[in-house]
């Protein structure tokens, strides 16, 4: 693992909260979930490296999209895109709606065992709890994306994993959308 590898691994990594839906054409999709309860919908996508949210609820259509790379991405309807270094949260609220968007991200660069005890146990963890994954290897080492979503009656939780072998980066999401409108 080189620092050029660890540098790019985590400055590349974006989330972008867009306020519309997202053509699944634009990405390289492996996995794709839908799960609703409560009025709401949660589509959920599981790309290398990268996933996608659709949440829909009345006239409601919120994707938050985690991605590592800038380009060819859409721009129409962007309401905020912030890079996934360190530990950030962020919050908006869809006033006309009621609905609550809160992400945490958490960022780290690994050893190369750490890195491999990390992928050991989340690999684990995809076959005990059902998750939604894909993985797969490169030159690198191995690779893991997970999305595990956690559906409640006026909220859903999604927790998200990017394992990326080269750098030995991990990038962990906790999402939450919350319905607040009666």
């Amino acid at each position: 693992m080189d620092l050029t590898a660890k540098q790019l691994s985590t400055q590349s990594y974006q989330v972008v909260l867009y306020r519309r839906a997202l053509h699944p054409e634009l990405f390289d999709l492996r996995d794709r979930r839908v799960v609703g309860l409560g009025g709401y919908e949660l589509e959920s996508w599981v790309m290398p490296g990268n996933h996608v949210l659709r949440f829909g609820f009345g006239e409601l259509c919120a994707t938050e999209l985690v991605i590592d790379r800038e380009d060819d991405l859409p721009s129409t309807g962007v309401v905020t895109a912030f890079p996934c270094a360190g530990e950030k949260d962020y919050e908006h609220f869809f006033e006309a709606e009621g609905v609550n968007y809160l992400v945490t991200v958490q960022t780290e660069v690994l050893s190369e065992n750490l890195y491999l005890a990390t992928h050991r146990e989340m690999t684990e963890h995809v076959q005990e709890n059902d998750s939604q994954f894909f993985a797969w290897d490169n030159d690198s080492g191995p690779n893991l994306t997970i999305l595990d979503v956690e559906p409640r009656r006026s909220e859903i939780h999604i927790e998200s994993y990017h394992l990326v072998a080269s750098g030995g980066f991990v990038l962990r999401t906790q999402t939450i959308f919350e319905i607040t409108a009666d």
